[in-house]
C-alpha cells in the first residue's frame, strides 16, 4: 500500500523562490573581495543548501585557503551586509506554478513547510517580498536559526514535523535544489528525498546523492502524491 504524504518540506531559494542564485553570487563576491581566487561553480558545489556561515567555512576548507575562526566570522558578517543590499535591489519572485502547487497540496490536506539555510531575518525578508503569509501560502517556516544542526542533519525537517503534527517521516517528502537538501531528507528517513534542477546544482550533481527522484519542475511532485 502506498504511503500517504502528509507533509512536504520545501527548500526556499532555488527551489520555490527564483532569486538568480544571488546568495551564492554574494558569497563569491565576499570571498573575492578578500583576495581569494574562486569562481561561482566552486561556490555552488561547496556551499549550496547549507547554513551560510558553515558554507563559507566549507568553501575555505575545500579550496585550501588559509583561514581561522576570526576570518570566517569577518567574512560571514561582510556577506550578510552584502546580501541585505543585494536583496534590497532584487525583484524576488517564485518559480512559475509554485503557489498553485501549494494550493493543490493544501486541497489534499497536505501540509507545506519551508526550510532554509538562511537565518530567520533573511528568510522573513524573502517571504515579505513575495507577500507569502504563514497559514496562507505555507503552514510553517524553519530556518537555520531554529535548530542546532543545519543540513545535512535532519533537525530542520524534524522541527517542521513537530510544528505540523506529523509523527512519521514515512509521511514526509523533502525537495530541494542541492545535494545537502537530499541528504537532509535521507537523514530524516523521509519517504521521498527529491532533487530539483531549478537552482544551485545540476542533474548530475543531484544524482550523486541518490535521491528518490529528480524533477525539472516542482509540479512533477503531484504525480507522486
Amino acid at each position: 500500500m502506498k504511503q500517504k504524504i502528509k507533509l512536504v518540506v520545501f527548500d526556499m531559494a532555488g527551489t520555490t523562490i527564483d532569486e538568480d542564485n544571488v546568495v551564492y553570487k554574494t558569497i563569491l563576491a565576499t570571498i573575492q573581495a578578500k583576495g581569494f581566487n574562486v569562481n561561482l561553480p566552486k561556490v555552488l558545489t561547496y556551499c549550496a543548501g547549507k547554513e551560510k556561515q558553515q558554507a563559507i567555512k566549507d568553501l575555505m576548507v575545500a579550496m585550501n585557503f588559509d583561514h581561522d575562526d576570526t576570518l570566517i566570522e569577518e567574512l560571514f558578517n561582510d556577506f550578510k551586509i552584502r546580501l541585505s543590499i543585494a536583496y534590497d535591489n532584487l525583484k524576488v519572485k517564485s518559480f512559475i506554478g509554485v503557489e498553485d502547487l501549494f494550493s493543490e497540496l493544501k486541497n489534499k490536506s497536505i501540509k507545506v513547510a519551508l526550510n532554509t539555510g538562511y537565518d530567520s531575518s533573511t528568510a522573513s525578508k524573502l517571504l515579505k517580498n513575495l507577500k507569502w503569509t504563514e497559514g496562507v501560502e505555507y503552514d510553517t517556516l524553519v530556518t537555520a536559526d531554529d535548530v542546532i544542526n543545519g543540513r545535512p542533519h535532519p533537525d530542520m525537517i524534524l522541527k517542521a514535523m513537530d510544528k505540523t503534527g506529523v509523527i512519521s517521516a514515512t509521511n514526509v517528502a523533502k525537495i530541494g535544489d542541492s545535494i545537502v537538501d537530499i541528504q537532509e531528507g535521507q537523514a530524516a528517513d523521509c519517504l521521498y528525498s527529491i532533487g530539483v534542477t531549478t537552482g544551485a546544482q545540476n542533474r548530475e550533481q543531484l544524482a550523486s546523492a541518490n535521491p528518490t527522484h529528480i524533477f525539472d519542475e516542482l509540479k512533477e511532485l503531484l504525480s507522486f502524491i
